[in-house]
């Protein structure tokens, strides 16, 4: 997963190429928005991929949905 979100990172252009423009990014994220987005998309991945591997996203899942 980190892999695929680094090269979304690096080489968003491929992605734009490969998949064509999201109307809704353009739209909320401004002129540039569809490069914004994967961009932003790739780092959460790269985050999410972190805590998943460090078993850190299950403490975060406790603390989120526990009772009190």
């Amino acid at each position: 997963m980190i892999g695929v979100a680094i090269a979304m990172v690096i080489k968003t252009e491929w992605f734009i190429n490969f998949s064509g423009r999201i109307q809704w990014a353009e739209d909320k994220l401004g002129g540039d928005g569809t490069r914004t987005f994967y961009k932003l998309l790739g780092i959460i991945i790269i985050f999410l991929s972190v805590l998943v591997m460090s078993g850190r996203i299950f403490a975060i899942f406790d603390w989120i949905f526990s009772k009190g």
